[in-house]
């Protein structure tokens, strides 16, 4: 009996080595080590202490005036009375519950993918949403104003460019892959050629074709949107980095699929849509976030052909003469927006990684 309750006070074994342990083995494992652990305290000793108070202590919340920054500190009072150049741009006021509703929409669609399990009626019901999305913020349906894309502006616009350059790309992405991993001698060529001259252009470039040169190829008297032709030279930019990161992921998959699927009969479309594309995109999604997260720092771009993003509308606000020395604000709330959303999506990219995984252990 007294050795039964001796047993039953051990407590379990413990699996982690614990902080000390890690913090001892990775921060001052060595003089090198400790050095460069002392200069990163040094440094972030000396950045964050000043931010936060310069950002928080200091900071000046109310107000309507740049008259009411008085403290020395952050001027959030700017950020408040431009937000609305921030979020829609030049879109009119009066129409911008429209915008307003597909944010919201975006929320629902969200939540009613936790309760949908058929993967077809989650693709039909995204498409529904853009569909509403596109008739809403333009307009011209439904006895609904029209207003043109030179009034779209701020994050609105980085939000647009960014989800249609992704969605556009992905099935081109796909087609170039299976193209670039195709035996026919000219599809390989095409694909090829295609993945790897675009690849070696800057956006900066591809930007520029399509808003002066496309415009060339078309007769005359038919014309463009400038919004239209940046989303398509985005698109097909952004689909030869897609292509490769899913060339990438097909060649991951074992030689051994590729057989048992020609085993049980299978044609060349049912067995990459049915067996080596769902296991060469579940590889494939740590590399297809990334460029996801890069196109949406690239969005910033769209600038150079005339269009006024989330960036550009805060270079235009800080240069209004009545809030001229403000544009720090206005970079720091640019920074977190910007931070917000690529976490988000890094974060997003995780949890699909985490309900993928089939890996036997």
């Amino acid at each position: 009996m007294a050795i039964y309750e001796k047993k039953q006070e051990r407590k379990a074994p413990i699996n982690t080595k614990g902080a000390t342990f890690w913090i001892r083995e990775n921060l001052f494992s060595s003089p090198m080590n400790v050095a460069l652990t002392l200069l990163g305290v040094m440094i972030l000793f000396w950045i964050i202490p000043p931010f936060i108070k310069w950002a928080y202590i200091n900071a000046n919340f109310s107000g309507s005036t740049r008259e009411d920054c008085v403290s020395g500190g952050a001027c959030w009072v700017f950020i408040r009375m431009k937000i609305d150049m921030f979020m829609y741009g030049f879109y009119p006021s009066e129409l911008r519950w429209r915008v307003n509703s597909i944010y919201i929409l975006f929320f629902v669609l969200l939540a009613s993918f936790k309760y949908l399990k058929n993967s077809v009626a989650k693709i039909v019901l995204a498409h529904v949403y853009f569909i509403i999305g596109f008739f809403l913020v333009h307009g011209g349906f439904f006895g609904m104003q029209v207003v043109p894309t030179d009034k779209w502006g701020g994050l609105m616009l980085t939000i647009v460019v960014a989800a249609v350059g992704i969605v556009a790309a992905f099935p081109i992405g796909v087609i170039l892959a299976l193209g670039r991993a195709s035996h026919l001698p000219i599809i390989k060529s095409i694909s090829v050629t295609y993945i790897e001259f675009i690849r070696g252009v800057p956006l900066i470039t591809i930007l520029f074709m399509s808003s002066i040169i496309l415009p060339l190829f078309f007769p005359e008297g038919i014309s463009f949107d400038k919004l239209l032709r940046a989303l398509i030279g985005i698109a097909l930019f952004e689909s030869a980095y897609i292509a490769e990161n899913i060339r990438g992921g097909l060649q991951s998959i074992p030689k051994g699929q590729y057989e048992a699927a020609d085993a049980i009969g299978l044609s060349y479309w049912q067995k990459m849509f049915l067996v080596i594309l769902p296991q060469a995109l579940k590889v494939a999604i740590p590399n297809l976030v990334g460029v996801s997260i890069a196109l949406f720092q690239d969005t910033t771009l769209v600038l150079i052909i005339g269009l006024f993003d989330l960036l550009a509308m805060v270079r235009l606000s800080a240069a209004d003469s009545y809030w001229l020395g403000y544009e720090t604000e206005g970079y720091v709330f640019v920074t977190f927006i910007f931070w917000f959303f690529c976490y988000s999506m890094s974060n997003f990219s995780q949890k699909l990684e985490k309900r993928f995984n089939t890996n036997l252990r």
